[in-house]
């Protein structure tokens, strides 16, 4: 059916809804790595699929997402062991990016992403550990939400990095992201309306001047709140957090992959094969500096957002780069990308990316961060100040 995209593993999975609600109509689609009832999670490797065994039931998402009238359409291809943030897969092939065919849908989502903005489902489930559904969900022109740390389940999800897996999801439109998260989130305790929007200096030089201007017109979708304020997010340079993300999110890869890694020898596509080789070398020992910026970065971004701020950072360095891109180019995208994305990841904080700017066609997000447990607060407010211009920004 819809073949020529690659995004799916397999298409021929089908749950009906289990009972009715917020969801009724709805179709989903999840990534290769979630549980469900008689089938085998892949994670985008074929020995990983060959040593693991069938599924007895869901993961508790799906079942949630299932009892509130949403039907299960397809499982969606994912880089391997979710470690990449480019979508290409060197064994299944890369799932083609709707909005821009020459270029990567982004990952590890990839498949996610891409069955949403082609518009072959409703919404579609990823995991994010260090960018994975914001990244390409800002690849392919989607919405894409990661929630505060540890507020959705991630029980029955091969894990990557207990300590920032998050399961997140992707939509067209901002009404049914909001939809998803009230079914997804318990009721969260209701605080005052965002009264503060911060900028980070620091993000947003990451970018060139074009993409700047677009995303920063983008912004001005905020139109209610009077009080902004551009502050530097790291004196230490966001540089440092993402380097000490990439050690810690590192260590716990290896703590929860290496014993299959050196039983199993599997074999990994370019890239991949040497991240995991690079985090067999990690020292749990030696990591104290990145634990300490850690609990640092936790406390900044808390407290600067305190009970009403909003901080806007765009999603990615700029649109998606072309595909097969290697070298020293794509270490360089991939590590300003990181720089962006390690925010959230290690605040462990609820960022939403949006779909409203463009550049030469080609679509780039703008991301809005809360503190922990505004949740549900953002996503409502975004779907407020979009009052319905989120479908519009789609259909052009």
């Amino acid at each position: 059916m819809h073949h020529h995209l690659n995004a799916f593993v397999e298409e021929e999975i089908s749950f009906e809804p289990t009972g009715s609600g917020l969801l009724d109509g709805t179709v989903f689609a999840v990534k290769d790595v979630f549980s469900i009832e008689g089938y085998k999670s892949g994670a985008g490797n074929p020995d990983w699929l060959n040593t693991h065994e069938k599924s007895f039931r869901h993961a508790p998402v799906i079942e949630r997402l299932l009892s509130q009238g949403a039907k299960l359409k397809g499982k969606t291809h994912t880089d391997e062991i979710m470690y990449s943030l480019n979508g290409e897969n060197a064994h299944y092939g890369t799932p083609v990016n709707p909005k821009a065919p020459d270029r990567i849908p982004g990952g590890s989502s990839s498949g996610s992403a891409v069955v949403v903005s082609a518009g072959i489902t409703d919404f579609a489930l990823g995991t994010d550990t260090g960018g994975s559904v914001r990244i390409p969900s800002s690849y392919c022109g989607i919405y894409g939400f990661r929630p505060t740390h540890g507020v959705v389940s991630i029980e029955g999800v091969i894990p990557l990095a207990k300590s920032f897996d998050t399961v997140g999801w992707m939509t067209k439109n901002p009404e049914l992201l909001y939809r998803i998260g009230k079914v997804l989130i318990d009721d969260q305790e209701k605080r005052g309306p965002f009264k503060q929007v911060f900028f980070s200096v620091d993000a947003w030089e990451l970018l060139d001047e074009r993409c700047k201007e677009e995303l920063l017109s983008a912004a001005s979708v905020i139109k209610e709140i009077s009080q902004r304020e551009w502050v530097v997010l790291s004196e230490k340079g966001l540089d440092k957090w993402s380097s000490a993300f990439r050690i810690l999110q590192g260590l716990e890869i290896w703590e929860e992959h290496g014993e299959w890694i050196q039983k199993e020898n599997p074999s990994f596509g370019p890239g991949i094969t040497e991240r995991f080789q690079w985090t067999s070398t990690l020292k749990r020992h030696e990591s104290s500096k990145q634990e300490n910026l850690l609990a640092e970065v936790r406390k900044s971004i808390t407290t600067l957002l305190g009970d009403n701020g909003i901080l806007v950072i765009p999603t990615a360095p700029g649109p998606a780069p072309l595909l097969h891109l290697r070298g020293e180019k794509a270490e360089q995208y991939r590590a300003k990308t990181m720089q962006l994305s390690c925010i959230a990841g290690l605040a462990g904080v609820p960022q939403v990316t949006l779909p409203l700017a463009e550049v030469d066609g080609l679509p780039i997000g703008l991301s809005f961060i809360a503190n922990h447990h505004q949740d549900l607060k953002l996503l409502n407010w975004v779907n407020e100040i979009l009052g319905g211009k989120g479908n519009e920004a789609n259909n052009r």
